[in-house]
């Protein structure tokens, strides 16, 4: 996983409803879990605020995704770069792009 900062990331304005639907499959994938015992636990929501995003319901139990970091968001570049957004232990923002050969 490579850690960048958002000014170097263009997002997506808006997402396809195939693409809303591959980025929960391959976050699902990615944290190691079923598609569908997953949905059961973390809900997302598609939201175009400042840029497309599949982002965690406020309502849904925080998921620690690496070392001190909670998943907030998974989106697209306009790239094609996947991206999650992650909240560290200091609550700062991070993005990190998931490369495919990290995707199991």
């Amino acid at each position: 996983m490579i850690t960048g900062t958002v000014d170097n990331l263009k997002f997506k304005k808006k997402l396809s409803v195939i693409e809303q639907i591959t980025l929960k499959d391959i976050l699902y994938t990615w944290v190691g879990r079923s598609t569908k015992g997953l949905n059961d636990f973390l809900h997302l929501e598609y939201t175009e605020d400042v840029f497309a995003k599949m982002e965690k319901t406020m309502n849904d139990d925080d998921l620690l995704i690496s070392d001190d970091d909670y998943f907030r968001y998974i989106t697209l570049t306009e790239d094609n770069q996947i991206v999650i957004g992650v909240l560290d232990m200091n609550s700062q923002l991070k993005h990190r792009i998931i490369l495919l050969d990290e995707i199991k």
